[in-house]
């Protein structure tokens, strides 16, 4: 579980009482949640809001605006990501054909990043709120086969419109595309679809 900008490791766990530690006891999942070394890390790509999908020119301006020292930052980030994750792969008795990805906002972001550039750990990815994709780089064959659970809220502007157009995309592609949108607001819709993400993962780990 990757969380958004401006929090930590701990926020998605304690919000709504708790709710996403009870509902991976109820599903049987151990549940990750790396900071991914800062809170603004973003997990390796640089790409926040405005640049969602559909808005070619403003993931160049966020790319083009890159400093050595913020590199080194996103770098740091996806290298936290995915050592966390191996240090539990090696510690705990996890089924390595059942391992999933999920996060919020600037997490939604990491995980479209790091499901594709690390595809071979993932059964499947759920980005919640967070369309940040940049079309003409992104690496779409590494995710060709991927069961994704893609979900919005529509009171989420502008993250709503990108989503929805990325949505569209992908199903004219042919990806194993999933959509849902929930009535709330970009933060609200947490709550109100992480029970159907762990269904998703059900879903994908029973196959």
């Amino acid at each position: 579980m990757l969380h958004g900008g401006g929090s930590d490791e701990n926020m998605y766990l304690d919000q709504n009482n708790k709710q996403i530690l009870k509902l991976a006891e109820e599903h049987g999942y151990i549940l990750v949640s790396p900071l991914g070394y800062s809170r603004t890390g973003a997990y390796g790509t640089c790409l926040r809001l405005p640049a969602v999908f559909g808005q070619p020119e403003e993931a160049k301006k966020m790319i083009d605006a890159l400093t050595p020292d913020r590199l080194q930052l996103l770098e740091n980030s996806e290298k936290d990501v995915i050592n966390v994750l191996e240090i539990v792969l090696n510690e705990y008795p996890v089924d390595r054909d059942s391992i999933f990805l999920t996060g919020h906002s600037m997490g939604s972001g990491g995980t479209w990043y790091l499901g594709a550039k690390y595809s071979r750990y993932w059964a499947a990815i759920a980005p919640m709120s967070g369309p940040f994709v940049d079309k003409d780089t992104y690496l779409w064959d590494n995710i060709r086969d991927m069961p994704i659970f893609m979900t919005e809220g529509t009171g989420a502007t502008p993250s709503l419109a990108g989503s929805r157009v990325m949505r569209d995309w992908m199903k004219e592609q042919g990806f194993k595309l999933e959509y849902k949108e929930v009535n709330a607001d970009h933060g609200g819709m947490v709550r109100l679809v992480l029970p159907d993400v762990f269904d998703f993962f059900d879903k994908c780990r029973e196959k």
